[in-house]
This record gives structure tokens, C-alpha cells and sequence, in this order.
């Protein structure tokens, strides 16, 4: 039987009750009613007709009393109900016909009375006797309408009792076993014995819980072989891995991390990050860039905190290596903040940190031997480049002879070229310091002017050769800057040999220098065909060379590079405006003294 039949049943069986108490009790009152009204009709009125009677014979001498007698006596022959009513109502007739006629004595009056009381007794015994009928058919009313409405009431209150329950019981089972299998506990099963929709679902969901728990046993082997697999993976990587949870404890470490940190692993695993931090300072380097603040133990980080999705940093870890012949090794640090979207969100959280120390000795090496190599070349160029140089002042002395003009011609050019060499092998030289770390900076205090005065000298010849005119706009108020003078007038002689070349002739070159906030400001802008969009990001990365908007390549893609360096290691800032036009404005900042 289904639950809408059962719910049916129970709202029809309440009706039924309610139908057989008010029949019950419609029937009762109507035998009351019949009983009172009875009494009323049959007996009462015949009182009242006696009592009507009495007063006429009481008022003889009125000339209507024989009729008011007579009357009610008529209404009283109407009206005889009662066993033994009949006969002293014939009898009151037959004396008032004698009275009529004229037999007024009392004898006659005394026997009509008589008859009259007879009436009025047999009538008063009929109202008792009706009385006890209708007390009995109230008391009868009173007991069959208490037992039934007792019985009544006591399978409404079994139905109140049973009904929510008999509901509210499953649903509360059902939703009992939804939050076991919400907490992945698929071995819940529900216990409803029964054939209607409740029973149904208890078997569906216990089939439900069933597939479920079938699906997780079968998917645990594969996602542990797949872990293993992972394991074993992360296991065999030459890179050093460290993985921590979202709250910052390490959860694994690799064999390379491991010989790196110089701790056993197992002694790492489940430790909060910090706490190693304090007591080892190569995992303290490692996770600085993930602690937002030091003194926060257990609140992971969250997605406004200031570290990006991936750090990355060059190290010098010593490597005792796995034959126990250690060396210095570089790695390079990167930080993959893991992010993970729960299932049924749309929202990604935190999952985790993946430091990954990526192996770079090799190539490391060969930069430095790289490196090496081109400081070694660039310093012994310089000894006979310095030499042609010499041979070519001579060449231009009129007391060892004079030079046709061909021969002068050939000189200036093989002069030019020599030029291009020297400077050449000086920005070598000086790329060969940036890479290797091995800047060497005289850091004092240095007028703006004077630095101005001295790159604006050493381009004068070359300016003034092109009919190009330097600009210069420079308060006399200025601070003086902290600088290495003979970096920051390299940077600016490179800035405006840069602008020298790409002028046209007889134009001018801006060089301005102010004051911002607590920095003084260097610009150089000239007004040739300037730089291409995709090229303005680029411009000062090494060996990139740019072109102009006219298309040819110009300069050995070094100047801008070593200048960035120069001015980074200074602690000030080099940049680009990109919204002039037309040429191209650079600039670079330094801190007041």
C-alpha cells in the first residue's frame, strides 16, 4: 500500500468518527426533542385546559363562563392522549350538560371538579412518567456519546501519535544516512521496513550507497598505485622537491632536497616550515618568500597575500653529492603555490606550496666560462687597439710627414673603426663585471651638473659633427646624488650616443635633470624616428638590438643592458617613457645624498 493510500485512509477513517458522533448526537437530541415536545402537547396543554375549566366553574355568576367552559372543555375531548384521560372527560361532559340545563347545585358542581382533578392527576402522572423517559434518554445520550467520543478520541490521539512519526521517522533516517554518506562513510544503510514510497527510497538509497561504496574500494587501488607512481617519480627527479600543505607543514621531501638540507627526512615530515626554518638557514631562504608574517603559526595563506603564483631566486647551496665528493652547486628556487577547486565550487583555494630546486651548475658554468672568456679577450684587445691608436697619432703628426688627402681619409676611417673597437671591448668588459657579480662601485656624494658637463663633453665632437645642439635644462637647486660618477656619466654617455646616432642632422637633444621627491632625475630625449611599440619592453635586455622606425639595426645591444646594471647596482631606477613622441626619451633616477 503506498503512503498517499495509507494518508487517505487515516483522513477518512477521522471523517467517519466525526460522522457517527454527530449522528449520534443529532439522534439524541432528537429524541430529547420529541420527548419535551411530548410532554408539551399532550399533557401541558390538557393541564391548562383544566385549569381554565376550574376558573369558569369558580365564576358561575359570569354570563361567559359557561362558554369559556365549554370551549376549553372541546379542546380538552381533542386533546385526550393518556390511558384513563377518556373516561372523566365524558364524564366532565355529562355533568356540564346537566349544568347547562339548569342543575346548578353543588352536588353537580363538586362531581364536575372531581372529574376535572382526575384529569388534571392522570396528566401530572404523564409528565412524570415523560420526565423519566427524557432523564433516561439524556443519561443514555451522555454514556453512548462519552464511550464513542472516548474511544474517538483515543484513535485520534494513536493517530496523532503515530502519523509524524510514522513520516518524520524515515525522513529523519533518510537524512541521517545522506550526511554518513556525505562524510564518505558508504557503509550506511537505511533500516525502513515497509512497501510504501518510504521503503522504496530506503532500498534506492542503500542500492545508492552500495554502487558507492563498490566505486570507492575499486578506485583506492588505483589511486594508490597512482600515488606510488607519483612517489616514485618525485623520488627519482635530479631536482630537489618540497612539498607543504596549505598551513605550511612539509608533507614530503625528495632524496636531492634531502642531501641538500642536510636533515633526515623523516625528522622533516609534518614539522611546521618555520619551526625548521629556525635552526636551519638553507630552508629558512627556501620559504621566505611564503611566509607573509613570521609570527603566524596556523593561519594558511590566503589569496590576497602578497606572494604570486610562482617565485623563483638563484642559489649556492654546497652539495655533499651522493659519492661524497660535495662541490658548489647553483640552483634556481621556484614557488608554485598550488590551487585546487573543491568539487561542487567554483571557487579555487589554497592547497599547498611545490618549492622545486631547479640544478643550473652546468649552465652556470659555462656562463661564467663564458663570461671569463670575454673579459679575458676584451682586456687583451685593449693592449693593441691602444697600440693602433698610437701608430695612428703618429701618423697625424706632420713631423714624421704630411698625408695626402686619400692617405688622411684611410687614416680617419681605420681611426673611426679603432674607436668602435676600443668602445666595444669596454662594454664587454664592463658586461663581463655585471655577470660576474664583481661591479665595483665608489659610491659618493656627485653634483648632477658636473655629471652632466662631462657625458655632454665626451659627445661634443660627434654632436657637433651631426650640426646637433644639447638642450640643457638644469635648476641650480639640486641636490647633490649618491653615485659612482664614472658609472652614472657612462650611462648618460651612453644615453646620448644613443640619441646622437638616431638624430637627424642640424636637430636638437633635450637633457634634463630634477628633482622627484627624494630622487634626481636624469633625461635624455632626441627627436628621431624613435622606437617601435614592441620594442619599448625589450630595449634593455641584453644583446637585443632595436630597430628605428626606419628599419636598420644599430649598436652592439649592450649599452642599455650594462646601464640598467650600473644604475640597479647605484639603487636607483632606469626606464623608458613610453608616451613621447617623436624619438625616444630615457631616463634614470638616483637617491639624494
Amino acid at each position: 500500500m503506498t503512503l498517499k493510500t495509507k494518508v487517505s485512509l487515516s483522513f477518512v477513517f477521522l471523517s467517519g468518527i466525526i460522522l457517527v458522533l454527530g449522528g449520534l448526537g443529532a439522534f439524541y437530541l432528537n429524541q430529547l426533542a420529541e420527548d419535551s415536545k411530548a410532554i408539551l402537547k399532550d399533557n401541558y396543554i390538557s393541564l391548562e385546559f383544566v385549569s381554565n375549566m376550574q376558573k369558569a366553574l369558580t365564576t358561575l355568576d359570569d354570563p361567559d363562563a359557561l362558554t369559556d367552559f365549554e370551549t376549553n372543555l372541546k379542546k380538552q375531548e381533542s386533546n385526550v392522549t393518556e390511558v384513563g384521560e377518556g373516561e372523566p372527560t365524558q364524564a366532565v361532559r355529562r355533568e356540564f350538560t346537566r349544568l347547562r340545563a339548569g342543575a346548578t347545585d353543588t352536588p353537580t358542581i363538586n362531581r364536575i371538579r372531581q372529574h376535572l382533578f382526575a384529569i388534571d392527576d392522570v396528566n401530572r402522572q404523564a409528565i412524570i412518567s415523560k420526565s423519566k423517559i427524557a432523564e433516561q434518554t439524556a443519561k443514555d445520550a451522555l454514556l453512548w456519546l462519552g464511550s464513542i467520543g472516548t474511544f474517538c478520541f483515543l484513535i485520534v490521539f494513536s493517530f496523532v501519535i503515530n502519523i509524524p512519526s510514522y513520516i518524520a521517522g524515515p525522513i529523519r533516517e533518510l537524512t541521517r544516512g545522506i550526511k554518513q554518506i556525505t562524510s564518505r562513510n558508504f557503509e550506511e544503510r537505511l533500516h525502513i521496513r515497509s512497501s510504501d514510497e518510504f521503503g522504496e527510497l530506503a532500498r534506492s538509497f542503500n542500492s545508492m550507497a552500495q554502487k558507492l561504496y563498490e566505486f570507492e574500494h575499486s578506485n583506492v587501488a588505483k589511486l594508490l598505485f597512482e600515488k606510488k607512481r607519483i612517489d616514485t617519480l618525485v623520488e627519482i627527479m635530479s631536482e630537489g622537491i618540497i612539498g607543504l600543505d596549505e598551513r605550511r607543514r612539509i608533507l614530503f621531501i625528495n632524496p636531492v632536497a634531502e642531501r641538500l638540507l642536510g636533515v633526515e627526512r623523516q625528522k622533516l615530515i609534518g614539522q611546521y616550515a618555520p619551526d625548521v626554518a629556525t635552526s636551519n638557514d638553507l630552508f629558512r631562504s627556501l620559504i621566505q618568500d611564503i611566509m607573509v608574517e613570521p609570527d603566524l603559526a596556523s593561519t594558511p595563506l590566503v589569496a590576497q597575500s602578497p606572494l604570486a603564483e610562482t617565485g623563483s631566486g638563484l642559489l649556492k647551496i654546497y652539495d655533499p653529492g651522493q659519492n661524497g665528493k660535495g662541490k658548489e652547486c647553483y640552483y634556481n628556487k621556484e614557488i608554485h603555490a598550488v590551487k585546487v577547486t573543491p568539487t561542487g565550487e567554483n571557487q579555487a583555494v589554497n592547497a599547498g606550496y611545490v618549492i622545486v630546486l631547479l640544478n643550473i651548475t652546468s649552465y652556470k658554468e659555462l656562463d661564467l666560462a663564458k663570461t671569463n672568456f670575454i673579459a679575458t679577450v676584451s682586456h687583451e684587445l685593449k693592449t693593441p687597439i691602444s697600440a693602433i691608436k698610437m701608430s695612428l697619432k703618429l701618423l697625424t703628426d706632420k713631423r714624421l710627414g704630411s698625408l695626402n688627402s686619400e692617405q688622411q681619409e684611410m687614416v680617419t676611417h681605420v681611426e673611426e673603426n679603432t674607436d668602435r673597437l676600443l668602445r666595444l671591448t669596454g662594454e664587454l668588459m664592463n658586461m663581463a663585471q655585471v655577470e660576474s657579480g664583481q661591479i665595483q662601485l665608489q659610491i659618493q656624494a656627485a653634483d648632477p651638473a658636473e655629471l652632466v658637463q662631462v657625458a655632454t663633453n665626451a659627445l661634443k665632437t660627434q654632436a657637433e659633427q651631426k650640426q646637433i645642439q644639447f638642450k640643457l635644462t638644469i635648476p641650480t637647486s639640486l641636490p647633490a646624488v649618491k653615485a659612482d660618477s664614472d658609472k652614472a656619466s657612462w650611462v648618460l654617455i651612453n644615453f646620448l650616443s644613443n640619441a646622437v646616432r638616431h638624430s637627424p642632422d642640424q636637430s636638437s637633444i633635450d637633457i634634463t635633470v630634477k628633482q622627484v621627491e627624494e630622487q634626481v632625475e636624469f633625461t635624455v630625449r632626441d627627436y628621431g624616428p624613435g622606437l617601435r611599440e614592441e620594442h619599448r619592453e625589450r630595449v634593455f635586455d641584453r644583446y637585443f638590438k632595436a630597430p628605428g622606425l626606419n628599419g636598420p639595426f644599430s649598436g652592439t645591444g649592450l649599452g642599455l643592458a650594462i646601464s640598467r646594471e650600473f644604475i640597479q647596482s647605484m639603487g636607483g631606477k632606469i626606464g623608458l617613457h613610453p608616451d613621447v613622441t617623436p624619438g625616444a626619451e630615457f631616463y634614470f633616477r638616483l637617491a639624494k645624498a
